[in-house]
């Protein structure tokens, strides 16, 4: 039997923009739900920076991600991706929030107007000392490097020096965290700060807009701005914006997403 999947934009108010995501909303009865190995060789087909398999639970729906080398235990734009699709097809009722059960603990999503506001958990980067070959394999000096539970951070000194990264991916994939998290101030009007994200160690060299990082850099910059709600910019190629709350041990994300295409896995 066809197994019906979506790619969504999210991230973005137009297609083409944002983080592409593909949502895969699998029948309770389907063998496949428990099928990590199935599930791992889909996303590596779509080749996707994730895919997001769903299954309707008692209270909400199951959510599992997969980048194309491995399985993640927390990702945002999947998740604003899946939200976004389970309300436009009517798999969840309009007005109410969606709890997701995920590796994560228990995830919301709520709808905010033309947005999707995520509720996830704060992650808090600790001091730390940088790996030695860090500098070399970025092409810049971080002035701040702490590690997560997941992701390393590194602040550089201006928004300039991150959208001109070209950092060398094969020595970032030796370095031991799961991604790097590069961060300034932002320059550009509107914005808070602005990030890039690198994660080759999961087969994503650079992801274009990065929910969970979000829950690193909202603690980060509300501490060092003195402010609870902010506006971000992920300055991959294709660009994001992220609303971002920090709500004591809690990060409110907040975006937008677009479904761009409908098929059927055969």
């Amino acid at each position: 039997m066809a197994q019906p999947i979506v790619v969504v934009d999210a991230f973005t108010d137009r297609p083409f923009a944002g983080n592409p995501a593909a949502v895969c909303v699998l029948p309770p009865s389907s063998s496949r739900t428990a099928d990590a190995a199935w599930m791992q060789a889909v996303a590596r087909e779509l080749n996707l920076s994730e895919t997001a398999f769903l299954v309707r639970t008692a209270d909400g729906f199951g959510l599992r991600w997969f980048t194309p080398a491995a399985e993640v235990a927390l990702c945002g734009h999947a998740t604003l991706a899946s939200a976004h699709w389970l309300w436009e097809s009517g798999a969840a009722p309009a007005g109410e929030a969606i709890r997701f059960a995920t590796k994560s603990g228990t995830l919301l999503a709520l709808r905010n107007g033309g947005w999707i506001a995520l509720d996830f958990p704060a992650k808090v980067a600790a001091p730390a000392e940088p790996p030695a070959e860090l500098a070399r394999a970025l092409g810049a000096a971080p002035t701040v490097f702490g590690l997560s539970e997941f992701d390393a951070l590194a602040v550089v000194a201006t928004e300039d020096q991150v959208r001109a990264l070209r950092p060398d991916i094969g020595a970032l994939a030796s370095l031991p965290f799961r991604g790097l998290i590069v961060t300034a101030r932002a320059s550009s009007p509107g914005f808070d700060f602005v990030s890039r994200f690198f994660a080759p160690r999961v087969g994503v060299a650079e992801d274009p807009v990065t929910g969970s990082a979000h829950c690193v850099l909202g603690p980060y910059w509300s501490a060092a701005l003195g402010k609870g709600d902010l506006l971000a910019y992920q300055a991959s190629a294709r660009g994001g914006v992220v609303r971002v709350g920090v709500r004591g041990d809690r990060v409110l994300l907040g975006g937008q997403a677009v479904t761009v295409w409908k098929g059927e896995l055969l």
